[in-house]
């Protein structure tokens, strides 16, 4: 968000990064910048001609009043204002993508791990570059290879 020379990025009180396309001015700062990879490039258009830069909203509309005519045309519905999830989540078949809020999403994840039989395994050394030779660890903290 630091990075854009306009500042039209900005956060909902429910936590959702969201930019103006009104400021934007198409420079790609945020594209190279996001770890997420969120900004992107609009696909429409002849090649060579970017234009300004788009992102999901997660569904949650943009600057413009909740609902309105303006909001619905440059972001789409706003899903969130209506108290529903953003239309990836709800319509998910695997219910593999979540949306809300990050206690509630984490203690879905924790569950669904718990269940499938793993624990604290989940992540780590063994998961993944496989369990080694027996006896064998980690490489030492500072060590090189």
């Amino acid at each position: 968000m630091a990075v854009c020379p306009v500042d039209c990025f900005y956060r909902t009180g429910d936590g959702v990064v969201l930019h103006d396309k009104d400021l934007c001015i198409g420079c790609g700062y945020c594209f190279y910048a996001c770890p997420f990879g969120a900004p992107q490039f609009p696909q429409a258009g002849a090649f060579g001609l970017r234009g300004k830069m788009d992102k999901c909203t997660f569904c949650a509309g943009g600057p413009e009043t909740d609902r309105s005519e303006a909001e619905f045309k440059k972001y789409g519905r706003n899903r969130l204002a209506e108290g529903k999830l953003p239309a990836c989540a709800e319509m998910c078949s695997t219910k593999a993508l979540l949306g809300g809020d990050g206690d509630v999403v984490a203690d879905i994840y924790r569950e669904r791990v718990l269940r499938r039989g793993k624990g604290s395994e989940v992540w780590g050394w063994g998961t993944a570059y496989g369990p080694g030779k027996p006896g064998a660890q980690p490489p030492a903290k500072g060590a090189k290879s």
